[in-house]
């Protein structure tokens, strides 16, 4: 498992910014800060992924590069993940990418535990390739897992790497006792606990209505 905040770097700021509920008001800046993640994420990430080498022309002579076997595919989560994941298009730029709509069903009635629906999905080949599932808040991680199910349909890969902001501790402790395939996880910070309502704390409330504006 990554944290990316483990270490002192920029994205720190970032993710300051992203919880500073006076700076949450600049819907613009939320968005550009999620999406300045995505791309740090994705350097990140790139570092455990395989590389050729390759021979290339430069204007003055012939030299030997590395570049990516493979892209990753992109599977952005709904509406929250957009700017997040717009930060991992800029970097895998010749990835494939796919897009599914899960969300946790909002019950007024008190509840023990929620309910995730799943409702779109629309996603290329995934069988034998690594696979990069973003979404910025991981809570309880039950629409991940469901996502991941929902994917299988499309191929078994060779990794899927989990790449969120915030993620609960419960909801790591939940991936890592219901996914059985190869996956890694990669967290901008690793918050207390979720609440009574499940939302993560300190966390910094709906990444999708910051950045879009509030849901019905």
């Amino acid at each position: 498992m990554f944290i990316l905040n483990s270490n002192n770097s920029i994205a720190n700021q970032f993710l300051s910014d992203l919880r500073d509920i006076n700076i949450q008001k600049d819907r613009f800046k939320f968005r550009k800060n999620l999406e300045r993640l995505g791309e740090i994420m994705a350097y990140e990430i790139s570092k455990c992924m395989d590389y050729d080498s390759v021979e290339i022309e430069t204007p003055l002579k012939k030299t030997k590069v590395k570049r990516l076997t493979n892209s990753p595919v992109l599977i952005s989560v709904l509406r929250a993940a957009l700017p997040f994941y717009q930060g991992f298009i800029n970097y895998f730029d010749h990835s494939d990418s796919g897009f599914v709509g899960a969300y946790r069903k909002e019950e007024k009635s008190a509840k023990k535990d929620i309910e995730i629906d799943f409702l779109y999905q629309a996603a290329p080949n995934i069988e034998g390739k690594e696979v990069i599932l973003i979404d910025p808040m991981l809570a309880t991680g039950k629409s991940f897992i469901k996502t991941i199910q929902h994917l299988l349909v499309n191929g078994k890969p060779k990794m899927i790497h989990i790449a969120c902001v915030i993620a609960s501790p419960e909801g790591v402790s939940y991936i890592q006792k219901n996914l059985d395939i190869p996956y890694k996880l990669w967290l901008g910070a690793l918050d207390e606990n979720l609440n009574e309502n499940f939302y993560i704390v300190p966390g910094l409330g709906d990444a999708g209505d910051l950045s879009f504006g509030n849901k019905l």
